[in-house]
C-alpha cells in the first residue's frame, strides 16, 4: 500500500553538531587577525609579511613572518600557511570571527606552520604568531584576512539521528542537497569512530530521490552495544561543479541495540522475529501478490522508520486498482513503499498465500506486538521465489545486498 510523499524537513544545529534528520517520503505498500592586515587586493591569496614586535639584541635581526592567504575576499578551501624568515615559530593561533580556531602543526625545523583544516567561505581570520630569532630574541606578530562568500551552499540530511539506539544493520547515511563531484575530498572529511574498532567503508549511491548520497556500513552487522560517532568536518570543502560549498561541520553519535533480525519467508508465508539468536515469535503473514507489480522485494531491507498509523494510497505508486485507507502499525522498509503492517482485511490469507499489494501484512494483534519489539536499523532478511527482485542499495538501506568487495568499490578513495 502507499501514500502521498510528504516534504523533507531538517533541524539545523550549531557548527560542529550534526544538524538534521531525514524524514521519510510518504508511505506506500509498493506494489509501490585584528592587527596588521595584508595589503593584497580582493581575491589575492599571496602571502603578507609582518615583523616580530620585540626589539632585537646586538647583531640580532628581527624575524619576518609571512602568512598565506592574505588580503580580503580571497578564495576559501585551502590551508593557512605561516612561515618564519630569520628565526623559528614558537606558536601560531588562527582564529575565525566566531571564535573557532584552526588546528595545525609546526614543521620539525620550526620555520613553517600549516593548518589541518581548510578556510571556510565568508569568514574573517586573525593569525597570531610567537617567534624566536636566531639570536634568541622572542617576538610576536598579527595578521588578518577574509575569504570570499560561497556562491552556493551544499547542505546535508542524514540518518540516524543523534543520541538514538538503532538496529544492527543501520548504516550512516548522508544525502546532499546538491551534486557532489569532489567525492574523494568530501569522503576524506568524514570520520567514523566506534567503541570496538568496527571495520567499515563508505559507498557512494544515487538516492531514491535522485540526489547524491554516501553511506557507511560495517563489513558485517554491528555488534550490539557498539557506540558510534560520526564527525563530518566539511566546513570549507568544495562539492565541485554545481554543488557549492559546505559551510558547517556535522557530528552525531548513536548506539547499537540488541541483535535483532527479522526473517521473512514469503514461500512459507511466515515471519520469524529473532533476538540474540533466539526466535521469540513466528507470525503468519501475507506478502505481495505473485506475477506482477504487486510482488514484494526480496533480499535484506532495513527498517527505516516506525510510522504508526498512516494513510496508504495506491495512486502514489501507480497501481490501477485504487485503494485509500488508514493502516495501523506501519513500519517502512523501502523508499518505494514496501512496509510491514497490520492488514486485518487480508486475515484469510495469513500463513496461506501472498495476496497483498507488496507489503508484509499480519493481524492486528501480531502487528501490535511486533511493532513494539522492532527498532529502526533492524534487518529484514526476505526470501521468496516470486518477487520483484532484490532491494537496490539506494531504495532505503539496501547496501547489505552487495558483497563486502562490491561495497568497498563504491568508495571514492579506492
Amino acid at each position: 500500500m502507499s501514500l502521498a510523499r510528504p516534504g523533507r524537513s531538517a533541524a539545523r544545529l550549531p557548527v560542529a553538531l550534526l544538524a538534521a534528520a531525514l524524514l521519510a517520503p510518504l508511505a506506500a505498500c509498493s506494489s509501490g587577525t585584528t592587527g596588521t592586515t595584508g595589503t593584497s587586493g580582493a581575491g589575492d591569496a599571496k602571502g603578507t609579511s609582518a615583523s616580530a614586535t620585540a626589539s632585537p639584541g646586538a647583531g640580532d635581526r628581527p624575524v619576518t613572518v609571512a602568512v598565506t592567504p592574505a588580503g580580503n575576499q580571497v578564495p576559501a578551501g585551502g590551508p593557512v600557511r605561516v612561515t618564519a624568515i630569520g628565526g623559528t615559530l614558537t606558536s601560531v593561533t588562527v582564529t575565525a570571527a566566531d571564535g573557532r580556531t584552526l588546528p595545525g602543526e609546526v614543521a620539525a625545523d620550526g620555520r613553517t606552520w600549516t593548518s589541518g583544516r581548510k578556510t571556510a567561505p565568508g569568514a574573517a581570520y586573525e593569525v597570531r604568531t610567537a617567534t624566536r630569532s636566531a639570536g634568541g630574541t622572542a617576538g610576536s606578530s598579527t595578521a588578518a584576512f577574509t575569504t570570499a562568500p560561497a556562491g552556493k551552499v551544499n547542505k546535508v540530511d542524514w540518518r540516524p539521528g543523534g543520541a538514538t539506539t538503532v538496529g544492527i544493520a543501520q548504516p550512516i547515511s548522508l544525502v546532499f542537497d546538491h551534486p557532489v563531484r569532489n567525492r574523494a575530498e568530501v569522503e576524506k572529511q568524514l570520520k567514523v569512530t566506534t567503541s570496538n574498532g568496527t571495520e567499515g567503508s563508505w559507498g557512494w549511491l544515487r538516492d531514491w530521490s535522485g540526489r547524491d548520497r554516501v553511506d557507511w556500513r560495517p563489513r558485517t552487522y554491528w555488534k550490539p552495544g557498539t557506540r558510534v560517532t560520526l564527525e563530518a568536518e566539511l566546513n570549507g570543502t568544495d562539492s565541485g561543479p554545481d554543488g557549492g560549498w559546505f559551510v558547517r561541520d556535522y557530528r552525531t553519535a548513536f548506539t547499537i541495540g540488541a541483535g535483532q533480525v527479522v526473517k521473512v519467508d514469503l514461500d512459507r508465508h511466515r515471519l520469524s522475529f529473532v533476538r540474540d539468536g533466539k526466535t521469540l515469535r513466528r507470525i503468519p503473514v501475507s506478502g505481495g501478490t505473485p506475477g506482477g507489480d504487486k510482488r514484494s522485494w526480496r533480499g535484506t531491507a532495513v527498517l527505516m522508520a516506525k510510522e504508526g498509523t498512516i494513510n496508504m494510497n495506491s495512486e502514489t505508486v501507480g497501481l490501477g486498482n485504487a485503494y485509500d485507507k488508514m493502516v495501523d502499525h506501519s513500519m517502512r522498509l523501502t523508499w518505494s513503499g514496501m512496509y510491514a503492517h497490520a492488514a486485518p482485511w487480508n486475515a484469510r490469507f495469513f500463513g496461506r498465500s501472498n495476496q497483498s499489494s507488496g507489503c508484509i501484512g499480519m493481524s492486528d494483534a501480531d502487528a501490535a506486538w511486533f511493532y513494539a519489539q522492532v527498532r529502526p536499523g533492524d534487518p529484514f532478511e526476505i526470501t521468496g521465489r516470486d518477487t520483484k527482485g532484490v532491494v537496490a542499495p539506494g531504495n532505503g538501506f539496501g547496501a547489505w545486498n552487495l558483497s563486502w568487495a562490491e561495497w568497498q568499490e563504491k568508495s571514492a578513495l579506492r
